[in-house]
């Protein structure tokens, strides 16, 4: 699975280096195998994004896009969506994207964060439940969060240095999504809504879910790893 997001992500053009961070010999030994950069990090990190901030610590970036590793069907399209926003608006701090739900399935699904913004696309708050509640209107519409995060190197010191400090931030620790940590000490978090089906893979489910799709779009899904 992170063969497949790696090589995704290598044909982001706007992306000049692509590594893989994590703390567990078994990947970084197939990354060695697979001829991917990886980096090697502390096993103390609180969330992906305080392992991504500690891989880059002493890189030299202007901006960093954050992909998990569990998102085989994101497009390179799709990623690079993250990154524009933080090249046009040199204020701008952290990137987010969402897509539109359209499976009731989805909405009720607690592994999946739902995206509440403003109108101008400004992250107001993250949770697993479905939310906004369509009380005064029924045409609410929901969305869930894409897990690719764009970020400039001084933000990622900020959330690294508080989780070194305080552990993850209150609703960050309720809700279990990292995001939440920017938001809630204040960061302006721009939300770019993209049109894309892809599926992160968080439960035996979501595995087989994806392995289908991949079958159908290319034919076959081959093992890379015999």
């Amino acid at each position: 699975m992170v063969w497949w997001v790696y090589q995704n992500c290598r044909k982001v053009e706007l992306l000049s280096e692509v590594y893989v961070a994590t703390d567990s010999d078994l990947i970084m030994k197939e990354c060695q195998r697979l001829d991917m950069k990886a980096i090697m990090t502390s096993a103390d990190c609180l969330t992906g994004t305080d392992r991504c901030a500690e891989a880059v610590l002493n890189m030299d970036a202007d901006i960093i896009l954050n992909v998990q590793g569990d998102e085989p069907l994101l497009e390179p399209e799709t990623m690079a969506e993250a990154i524009e926003p933080l090249m046009k608006n040199d204020d701008l701090q952290v990137t987010n994207l969402m897509t539109k739900i359209t499976s009731p399935v989805d909405l009720i699904n607690n592994t999946i964060p739902k995206v509440i913004t403003n109108e101008a696309g400004i992250g107001l708050y993250l949770t697993r439940n479905a939310a906004p509640y369509p009380k005064g209107s029924l045409k609410a519409s929901y969305y869930k969060q894409v897990c690719v995060y764009g970020f400039r190197p001084q933000a990622l010191r900020f959330f690294r240095e508080y989780g070194l400090k305080k552990g993850k931030a209150k609703n960050e620790a309720i809700e279990d999504i990292e995001i939440l940590r920017f938001i809630e000490n204040g960061y302006r978090v721009q939300f770019k809504e993209v049109a894309t089906d892809t599926v992160a893979v968080d439960t035996p489910n979501d595995l087989e879910r994806v392995r289908s799709i991949l079958k159908n779009s290319w034919g076959g899904v081959k093992d890379i790893t015999s």
